[in-house]
């Protein structure tokens, strides 16, 4: 199910030769793209009607990541990315802010167009239900999970999550007991291949993912790690 057609995406980047690249590039591909020229005309364009955001981590007044948390306050709209730094710390830094995925320069415009091509899939699907069976709503101590309206409330007041978190909080609410390793986690919910690389974007998705479930994230109660085999929701 379609959220949107065409399709739209909001680039911003300072640099505008950049831009008009990759503005000419996804709109090859049928995608409608609105530009902003630095952080804060993105936050002042971002809304629900976007279907992917894409980010550079160095931008003038306000910085891809502070964008991204101040995004994340309203929007769960999927956030991609784009910057020169490739160390692994920048890598966590940008998802633990609320980004979905990071694309390090320079990179192939066909990398990138499956990039967002896989991101826009998984929100669609996320947005369309994923064809969940199940009907009745799911409790675990104080969640209830309503896979129908894609809803989670905790103790009565409603959590928002990203796609991407709320399809990790289903696979393991929908399988109570079960225990999941990062690879199988990485391929269900990214529906992407595994690589020993995958494992920091798994385990900072279940970070934030605890940061809104759990009293004490540090000593969590409802998704448990079982160390060397993976997590599970008892």
């Amino acid at each position: 199910m379609e959220k949107h057609n065409p399709i739209k995406i909001l680039f911003a980047d300072d640099d505008a030769d950049i831009r008009h690249i990759v503005r000419t590039l996804l709109e090859n591909d049928g995608f409608e793209v609105v530009e902003a020229v630095n952080g804060k005309d993105a936050v002042e364009k971002a809304n629900e009607s976007f279907d992917l955001i894409i980010l550079d981590m160095m931008m003038p007044y306000q910085d891809g990541i502070s964008v991204c948390v101040e995004l994340r306050k309203s929007l769960t709209v999927p956030i991609l990315f784009l910057s020169a730094k490739s160390q692994d710390s920048d890598k966590t830094l940008g998802l633990g802010a609320g980004g979905d995925a990071y694309l390090s320069k320079p990179f192939s415009y066909a990398e990138l167009v499956a990039q967002v091509k896989a991101m826009i899939r998984r929100y669609h699907v996320y947005r369309g239900k994923d064809s969940i069976e199940e009907q009745e709503v799911i409790k675990i101590k104080n969640l209830e999970i309503n896979p129908i309206s894609n809803e989670v409330w905790k103790e009565g007041e409603e959590i928002q999550f990203t796609d991407l978190e709320y399809r990790i909080l289903l696979l393991f609410a929908k399988n109570k007991g079960r225990l999941f390793s990062i690879q199988y986690v990485y391929e269900y919910v990214w529906d992407e291949p595994y690589y020993y690389s995958s494992n920091n974007n798994v385990m900072v998705h279940i970070r934030n993912l605890r940061r809104k479930i759990e009293e004490d994230p540090k000593n969590p109660k409802i998704l448990l790690n079982v160390w060397g085999k993976g997590y599970r929701i008892e």
